[in-house]
């Protein structure tokens, strides 16, 4: 038997299973394992040919006759807010980001079941235990972030930390030209504050000030009402076939 390197990737492919994304379609994936010393380097490598990061693993939509899938991020330095998102970023205006290392908690955990019972009771993390979510969390070999939003406390201008009640919470990989935004999760009881999109917003203006172009959201997929939101965030790049292509409208 051949001996590989933990630092040389070996990519699989899944078995065809349900598209969660268009009806009545299936899809599969390419993956890889992020271990060694040089996962770092292979997530950038990978993210940068439209692959995403589910704890030590790297994947991609490797589906037979559909490309729907497409990578996007957004180009930080000339973002332009919509007028709704303006709307948004004020209504939020009472909610701290604070970006740390990835430890889990009872009170994350919380908010996370939270979640996945009013938004994602039937999909396919419905049966995360608090066992589970630590692993999401943990298992990352590469350089990795949390960000809680929490409602500003009574020293949140003495101490830039938001004390109140945490209301969402976002895994983010740091890559070495951008932010990429793994997986992210807040309180049903305030969808009304639009909590997705303020996440984004606030990751694109972390990028600016971290002197980061570009902030990774994954896939776009163009009549998926899950993922088509990504692609109100212009300008933003979009992998194609022949490289990133910007999109400004």
């Amino acid at each position: 038997m051949t001996q590989h390197s933990r630092d040389t990737p070996q990519f699989y492919l899944t078995a065809p299973s349900p598209c969660p994304y268009l009806e009545g379609q299936e899809e599969r994936k390419v993956f890889t394992h992020l271990v060694g010393d040089r996962a770092g380097e292979l997530n950038d490598l990978l993210t940068h040919g439209g692959f995403r990061r589910s704890q030590s693993i790297a994947y991609r939509p490797a589906c037979e006759g559909c490309r729907a899938c497409v990578s996007v991020r957004v180009v930080a330095a000339d973002f332009a807010p919509s007028r709704n998102m303006r709307r948004i970023a004020e209504r939020n205006s009472d909610i701290v980001g604070e970006m740390r290392i990835p430890a889990p908690t009872s009170e994350q955990y919380s908010v996370f079941r939270a979640y996945l019972d009013a938004r994602h009771r039937d999909g396919g993390m419905a049966d995360m235990t608090v066992l589970d979510y630590a692993m999401m969390i943990e298992d990352s070999h590469v350089d990795t972030r949390l960000v809680e939003y929490r409602r500003r406390g009574p020293d949140t201008g003495i101490n830039r930390r938001g004390v109140g009640q945490m209301v969402a919470v976002a895994l983010t990989d740091v890559l070495s030209d951008g932010l990429s935004m793994v997986y992210s999760f807040f309180e049903p009881d305030e969808a009304d504050r639009s909590l997705g999109t303020f996440m984004i917003l606030d990751h694109i203006e972390r990028a600016n000030r971290m002197g980061l172009p570009y902030v990774y959201l994954g896939y776009w997929v163009a009549g998926s009402r899950k993922m088509d939101y990504k692609g109100r965030f212009l300008p933003q790049e979009r992998l194609m076939p022949a490289g990133w292509s910007r999109v400004e409208k």
